[in-house]
């Protein structure tokens, strides 16, 4: 499977960090020993961490190599590793667990939840963002242009595939039995992007990745080309030229 762009990915990191500062924003005071970011990426997250906390113990865990080099060059003073979220076992509790925009690559949040949570000392928190985007009309086109090309054979089964994140209310189910407190929460960012292409650009990085990893280079070309079509039709561009990406996140931020 081809690995993620870092460098594609920070093309919007001011926009992507915006969503990390609001969930750091609702975490309560702690004065944590031992931070991890897990699904780390290029260490954007992870320098947001290290600025606000001041902590000599930041873990970033992600399974992209590509990610762990960016993160690694960025912040030399932490710790990176390349594991799968979805089977991480820290060496000893930790105090804060930090998923900005990568708990939704894990399926069974149900099980997972609970064990993140048993991973945390007396009064630590597990904080998490994920994108709320299954019924996002970008996505929905991902979708649709998968299966309405030559290419159906291959990423039917990627576009048949769903998302692994539940509703505020399933996770209040799943976590509020496990923690003492609990704050649960939805955004909708609106994006101002450079046109269409931008718009591209953004879910290449991320969304777009286990469709184009099914594809050669003329076909990719042909797919995207078509998702584009489909893309000036669902989004108009406003007067200045603009797309306007409307992106909605689901947090919540959990203490024991």
């Amino acid at each position: 499977m081809r690995d993620w762009d870092s460098t594609l990915y920070l093309k919007f990191e001011r926009e992507r960090a915006q969503a990390a500062r609001d969930l750091l924003s609702r975490v309560p005071p702690l004065a944590p020993r031992k931070i991890v970011d897990l699904g780390c990426g290029p260490g954007n997250s992870a320098a947001i961490l290290s600025l606000y906390y001041r902590c000599g113990d930041i873990l970033g865990i992600d399974r992209s190599p590509g990610m762990i080099r960016a993160a690694r060059e960025r912040l030399p003073g932490a710790r990176f590793v390349e594991a799968d979220l979805a089977n991480w076992t820290p060496e000893t509790n930790v105090d804060l667990i930090f998923a900005n925009a990568a708990l939704h690559f894990a399926p069974d949040h149900d099980r997972l939840l609970p064990k993140l949570l048993s991973f945390l000392n007396p009064g630590g928190v597990l904080a998490v963002q994920m994108p709320n985007v299954l019924q996002d009309p970008a996505h929905a086109l991902m979708r649709m242009v998968a299966v309405d090309g030559p290419w159906m054979e291959k990423l039917a089964p990627i576009a048949k595939s769903r998302a692994a994140i539940g509703s505020i209310d399933d996770y209040y189910a799943w976590l509020s039995r496990h923690v003492r407190a609990i704050d649960l929460w939805q955004t909708t960012y609106v994006h101002p992007l450079d046109g269409h292409d931008a718009v591209i650009d953004w879910f290449a990085g991320s969304a777009l990745l286990p469709f184009l990893d099914r594809l050669e280079d003329a076909e990719s070309a042909a797919f995207l080309a078509h998702y584009r079509r489909e893309l000036e039709m669902a989004y108009l561009a406003q007067d200045d030229g603009k797309v306007l990406l409307h992106y909605p996140r689901l947090f919540f931020v959990a203490q024991v």
